[in-house]
């Protein structure tokens, strides 16, 4: 069995649906009728739910929004079904306009689960219009609710064992199975989701617990590039790469797959397979646990970097020290990126600064605090061996003259980190190409 997720982008309209119809009907014919789809809500869609939610919240109308939402889908059905299949998809999207409006009248102050409750709408119906589709185009397929299988406990983390025994019982071989990534149901039953990219999840979950032979990535990118190309003009997508390395890119800007996609089909080895669906025979990015080469693959940034420089009042920094100041950023929920440490002092970056306030003034009690904004993060990935000389020394031989004001190397075998002034990352980027050469 194969897994296969396709986003927003290769559902926006009525046009990409058929493409992705024809990548299906391409897999059937090759390796037959064994095959998971993992759909996201149409593009765009999942911002315009939030939006909803946000007006509801705020007491504001959502009258053009509604309307948005209903024309949008009214558009995509009316441009690809005919006949009872496209009478059943318009009564389902007005149940879901229903569904929306109804958490409005029944509630004065929208609740986080009501928020989810409205988030998830956008999942339900594209899945059900793509569904008929199939059906209606002679392709026999099964509708699966994830909310009949993905769950997630009070960690917010997957059940697996609830999970796996779902999966067995819905997803038979030999079928064509559609479902909804993202969406899914906490701990006590109640409609949740896995978080902003979470489709990729809930594709990498579905084939873990199946152990299925593959799970496939489709969105409107190649798979990963060696480097960015909105920066740099001479790139190229890399055709293979390891569950570290990838994961290593996703965190640190490359946002062709989700961060938490690689963990579960890491664990199981299932390959990892990132596909253009506007490109369909293009070969992607394979993500396997082999280490098929040594030396870097790829380079990927990240924007809007704050730097928080922490020194301790002591000449010496005195025992516990370290574990304070992670105390604070533990208190706020704010992740800390990288980090460096001397004698006396601590640098560490942030991406969320809208605690930072709070963090200062926390941290300012024990120790002196320096902030400084509007920084990228560039880590050059590979399989870049500690014990090997030379990589560190190639980088920074191509980034002379660049002022660098932190720098991470040794706590992998797969990266070295940097952060600079975001006025030279896109000369560094430029520079860093040559590491490919």
């Amino acid at each position: 069995m194969k897994v296969f997720k396709f986003g927003g982008s290769s559902v926006a309209n009525s046009t990409n649906m058929k493409k992705v119809k024809d990548i299906i009907v391409n897999e059937i014919k090759s390796n037959g009728n064994d095959l998971i789809v993992v759909l996201s809500a149409v593009f765009g869609i999942t911002n315009l739910l939030f939006q909803i939610s946000e007006n509801l919240k705020n007491h504001k109308g959502i009258e053009n929004e509604i309307k948005t939402f209903k024309d949008k889908f009214s558009e995509i059905i009316e441009e690809l079904l005919e006949g009872n299949f496209k009478k059943v998809s318009i009564d389902f999207l007005n149940q879901i306009i229903n569904t929306i409006v109804n958490v409005k009248n029944e509630s004065n102050n929208i609740t986080k689960r009501e928020e989810k409750i409205i988030v998830a709408q956008g999942e339900i119906i594209t899945s059900f219009i793509f569904h008929n589709y199939l059906l209606q185009e002679g392709i026999d397929n099964i509708l699966v609710s994830a909310l009949d299988f993905m769950k997630i406990n009070q960690e917010r983390e997957p059940d697996y064992e609830y999970i796996s025994s779902m999966c067995s019982q819905f997803f038979k071989p030999g079928n064509l199975y559609i479902t909804q990534g993202y969406i899914c149901r906490d701990e006590n039953g109640q409609i949740d989701n896995l978080g902003r990219g979470g489709s990729d999840y809930t594709a990498s979950i579905i084939g873990a617990v199946l152990n299925a032979k593959e799970i496939q990535i489709w969105s409107d990118v190649s798979g990963i590039y060696n480097n960015d190309p909105r920066f740099v003009q001479e790139t190229y997508t890399v055709n293979y790469i390891t569950f570290e390395e990838a994961a290593e890119l996703a965190y640190f800007g490359a946002k062709v797959l989700h961060p938490s996609t690689v963990l579960p089909a890491q664990k199981k080895s299932i390959p990892v397979i990132l596909k253009n669906t506007f490109n369909p025979y293009s070969a992607g990015t394979v993500i396997t646990n082999l280490i098929l080469s040594e030396g870097f693959k790829a380079v990927a940034a990240k924007d809007n970097i704050t730097i928080v420089q922490i020194k301790s009042y002591r000449m010496l920094m005195a025992y516990g020290f370290l574990r304070k100041i992670f105390e604070v950023f533990e208190q706020y929920k704010v992740p800390v990126d990288v980090i460096t440490t001397s004698e006396v002092s601590v640098s560490l970056t942030i991406d969320d600064d809208t605690k930072l306030d709070d963090i200062v003034q926390e941290l300012s009690s024990f120790a002196s605090v320096e902030v400084i904004k509007n920084n990228s993060v560039i880590a050059c990935v590979g399989y870049i061996p500690k014990n090997k000389p030379g990589y560190l020394k190639r980088v920074l031989d191509l980034l002379d003259g660049i002022p660098i004001r932190m720098l991470s190397y040794g706590s992998s075998d797969y990266s070295i980190t940097l952060v600079l002034d975001s006025f030279y990352k896109r000369e560094a980027l430029n520079r860093l190409n040559k590491l490919f050469i």
